[in-house]
C-alpha cells in the first residue's frame, strides 16, 4: 500500500530524501539541510511553496529560483518521480508514515523550538500523537555497568506509572534500558533513531507496543540510512525538543554524542531543564555537566515525586522567555498564522490556550517589543528580529498600538515605543 502524502511533501522529498531502496545507495545529491533551508526561505519571498515545483507551471518557479540552487540538479532531483513511487511503496509495506514540515501534523515542538532547522522530513513508525506529548528525555553512553541498566529501566517505569512519556535515542546502554523499562509498565515511548528505522520497526519485541500505538519511532533520515556518526549527533537535539524535562544517565567527560548534545543543549538551545544522575557510581562527564548548568536529578522515588519535578520545571519556558526575544515565537506557536514551508495556516489548537499562557503570552511580547524597539524599527524588521512570520507581527503591533504602547508612525511606516511596557493590560488578538 502507498503511503498518500501532500503535494508539498511529495516536492520536498524528491528535492531532499536521498530515497534509498534495499540496498541500493543515495542518489542524485538531493539538497542539504542548509540548501533546502535557503531554498525555502527564498519561495516563501516569492509566495511560492514547494508543491509549486511539481505542477505545470514548474519551469517558472525553476527561474525564479536561478543562482539559488543549480537548475540542472533541481530538475534532476524532480525528475525522481517513480522513485519516490517505489519508495512510498515500500514503507507503506512496512507501515512506516512520512511528513513534512509543510503538513500540518509535523510535530509542533520541533516546528516551534527548531524553527527552520527542523527536519525538513520525518519519517515514523507507531502513532505520531506521541511526538507531541513531551515527557522526559533519557539519554545517556551506551557502554554503561549493569547496575546503571537497572537504575535506569526503573526510571522508565516510574515515568510510565506517572503517565510521563519517555523520549530516548533507541541506542543500546542507557536508550534501550529507559525504553524498555517504560513499555514493560505500559507506558508510552518515543524513539528517535539516527539510523535504521525500517530494520528498527521490524523487531519482533517493538511489534506489539508499535501495533498498540505505546512506542512510537522517528528518524529525520531514510528508513534504510546505515549508522553514520554525524546523524547520530544532529538528532540529539530532536530528543530535547520533544521532551519537558531531560535527565543525562551517563556521560564520556568531554567527549561522545551524549555529552555533545547535552553541552549544545545547555548552551545554545535550552529547550528544558538538563538534569544529571546524582545518585550511585560517580561520573566525570556528570560532573561536568553540572559545571556547565546542568542540575543534579532529585531522585524521585515515586510518582508524587516525579511529577513535583515536572511541576517545579514548567515555569522553565516561562523564565526563559522574559530574557528571550526568541521565546515569544515559541510562547506564540500554537496561534502562528503561517507555516515555515507552506503558503497555508497552522491547524487551528485542539484547545483554546489557558488564562494563565495568555498571560504569559502578553508578559513575553511586551517585553520583547520594550527591548527591541528602542530604536523605530518598521513591521519586517521587527519580524525578522524576533523570527516571526510578519502577518503574526502585525497582529501583535496592531494590538500594541491600540493599547498605546507603541505609536505608528505612518509617513516612514516604523513602529516606536511610546510608553513603558507594563505586564498587565488587554490580551492580543491572536488568530
Amino acid at each position: 500500500m502507498t503511503t498518500p502524502i501532500s503535494p508539498n511533501t511529495q516536492a520536498i522529498l524528491l528535492l531532499t530524501a536521498p530515497l534509498i531502496i534495499g540496498k541500493a545507495s543515495a542518489s542524485s545529491d538531493p539538497l542539504t539541510p542548509g540548501e533546502y533551508k535557503a531554498l525555502a526561505r527564498h519561495l516563501r519571498s516569492i509566495h511560492r511553496q514547494p508543491a509549486d515545483l511539481v505542477t505545470a507551471d514548474m519551469d517558472s518557479v525553476l527561474r525564479d529560483c536561478t543562482g539559488l540552487v543549480d537548475s540542472a540538479r533541481l530538475q534532476r532531483l524532480l525528475g525522481r518521480g517513480f522513485l519516490l513511487s517505489q519508495a512510498l511503496e515500500r514503507w507503506g509495506a512496512r507501515a512506516i508514515w512520512v511528513i513534512s514540515r509543510a503538513d500540518p501534523g509535523y510535530p509542533r515542538r520541533l516546528k516551534t523550538r527548531l524553527r527552520e532547522d527542523a527536519p525538513a522530513v520525518l519519517y515514523g513508525c507507531g502513532d505520531p500523537h506521541n511526538l507531541e506529548q513531551g515527557g522526559l528525555a533519557v539519554v545517556g553512553s551506551r557502554k554503561v555497568t549493569d547496575t546503571l541498566i537497572d537504575y535506569t529501566t526503573a526510571l522508565g517505569r516510574l515515568a510510565a506509572e506517572a503517565g510521563r512519556t519517555v523520549v530516548s535515542g533507541g541506542a543500546r546502554g542507557v536508550d534501550q534500558a529507559a525504553m524498555g523499562g517504560a513499555l514493560s509498565a505500559g507506558g508510552r515511548v518515543c524513539g528517535v533513531v539516527a539510523d535504521s528505522l525500517e530494520q528498527h520497526s521490524m523487531t519482533r519485541a517493538q511489534r506489539d507496543p508499535l501495533l498498540e500505538g505505546r512506542l512510537t519511532l522517528v528518524s529525520p533520515y531514510d528508513p534504510s540510512a546505515s549508522f553514520n556518526v554525524g546523524h547520530a549527533m544532529q538528532r540529539n537535539k530532536l530528543i530535547y525538543a520533544l521532551a519537558d524535562v531531560a535527565l543525562v544517565v551517563n556521560a564520556d567527560l568531554g567527549k561522545g554524542g551524549t555529552w555533545a548534545g547535552a553541552v549544545e543543549q545547555l548552551e545554545k538551545h535550552r529547550f528544558v531543564p538538563l538534569f544529571v544522575r546524582s545518585a550511585g557510581e560517580s561520573s566525570a562527564g556528570l560532573d561536568g555537566l553540572q559545571a556547565k548548568g546542568a542540575s543534579p536529578w532529585p531522585a524521585p522515588l515515586d510518582v508524587a515525586a516525579l511529577e513535583q519535578v515536572f511541576r517545579e520545571s514548567s515555569g522553565y519556558t516561562a523564565s526563559r522567555g522574559q530574557d528571550s526575544i526568541r521565546a515569544v515565537a515559541e510562547a506564540a506557536a500554537p496561534y502562528a498564522t503561517q507555516d515555515s514551508d507552506a503558503m497555508e495556516p497552522y491547524a487551528v489548537p485542539a484547545e483554546p490556550a489557558s488564562q494563565g499562557a495568555r498571560e504569559l503570552l502578553q508578559q513575553g511580547v511586551r517585553a520583547a517589543f520594550s527591548r527591541l524597539l528602542r530604536e523605530p524599527l518598521q513591521a519586517a524588521e521587527i519580524a525578522a528580529a524576533l523570527e516571526v512570520s510578519l502577518p503574526q507581527t502585525q497582529v501583535w503591533l496592531t494590538w500594541l498600538v491600540d493599547e498605546g504602547v507603541l505609536h505608528h508612525e505612518r509617513t516612514s511606516a516604523h513602529y516606536v515605543l511610546r510608553t513603558p511596557v507594563s505586564v498587565a493590560g488587554s490580551s492580543p488578538e491572536t488568530r
